[in-house]
């Protein structure tokens, strides 16, 4: 009995920051190099955010109201920060399939026996599924400029702009996470990863303004922390349709959008690597 138990008992973990952030990129090479060759994963990844831009952009471009004005063009320029926002939120079904597949095959198992940090199989995930999302950013960028999106507020807010929504999208990837070691299948992960973003994304400013929303409704769109980023990339980018709201996250929306996603990372990035642990226990 004896020698059964400490045959199952996990080797113990390299301790360290440092030795956590080497295992975590080891993980996360690993992660990538699994993408590029399934470069299929890649592609159906490109083409729904920008099937995305297309139809929103052509359909709904002129039906609705921004600024006072119907101009396609600027629902275009206003419609590109959700559609961004999406982009990397969605990413999340991806990353809770991904998790749960390596569970599945048993891979997870294989980690547990090496003697790596605990957290360093989630975070290596995590951060592969990162740079996954911002190459599709700017396959996304480069679309939303042929179809006429501007911005006007110079490169560095630009840039700054694209560092908060990956950041929301890191963030939301700790929920992708958890999800991913709470179901039994990958198909389950990606259903579970998508029920709950539908309402985040759509009961939010990203598509049309959350004022002509009921009265009801508008603190709860206003309070997403979805719509705190869409409203801090309007800013940035110098793009129309940024709300008037009086609610804090509307009035300081890079502050609100920073808060936002440190607090997702720090509960679900907790959750997450316990509920790992207790997995391989």
């Amino acid at each position: 009995m004896t020698t059964i138990t400490s045959a199952r008992r996990m080797p113990p973990a390299r301790g360290g920051v440092a030795g956590s952030v080497r295992d975590s990129l080891v993980v996360a090479r690993r992660n990538l190099i699994r993408m590029t060759r399934i470069p299929e994963v890649i592609l159906f990844g490109l083409f729904q955010p920008i099937m995305f831009v297309v139809l929103f952009s052509y359909v709904f471009g002129g039906s609705l109201t921004v600024g006072g004005t119907t101009d396609p063009s600027v629902y275009r320029n206003f419609l590109m920060a959700g559609i961004f926002a999406q982009t990397v939120t969605f990413a999340t079904a991806g990353a809770g399939a991904g998790i749960a597949d390596d569970m599945h095959k048993g891979l997870v198992d294989r980690f547990r026996s090496l003697p790596m940090a605990r957290g360093a199989v989630l975070t290596g995930r995590t951060l592969a599924d990162l740079v996954q999302t911002a190459l599709t950013v700017v396959v996304l960028a480069i679309v939303a400029v042929l179809v006429g999106w501007r911005i006007h507020e110079g490169v560095g807010k630009m840039f700054a702009a694209f560092g908060l929504l990956l950041l929301l999208g890191y963030a939301f990837s700790w929920i992708g996470a958890l999800i991913g070691l709470s179901v039994r299948t990958p198909e389950a992960a990606t259903s579970g990863g998508l029920i709950w973003l539908f309402p985040v994304t759509f009961i939010s400013n990203a598509f049309v303004d959350s004022s002509r929303m009921p009265g009801w409704l508008q603190p709860i769109a206003e309070w997403n922390p979805f719509s705190a980023t869409v409203q801090a990339s309007r800013e940035l980018f110098g793009n129309p349709g940024v709300s008037a709201s009086t609610a804090w996250p509307m009035e300081h929306p890079v502050w609100a959008s920073l808060i936002w996603s440190a607090l997702i990372i720090a509960v679900f990035r907790t959750l997450a690597v316990r509920k790992y642990r207790r997995a391989a226990g």
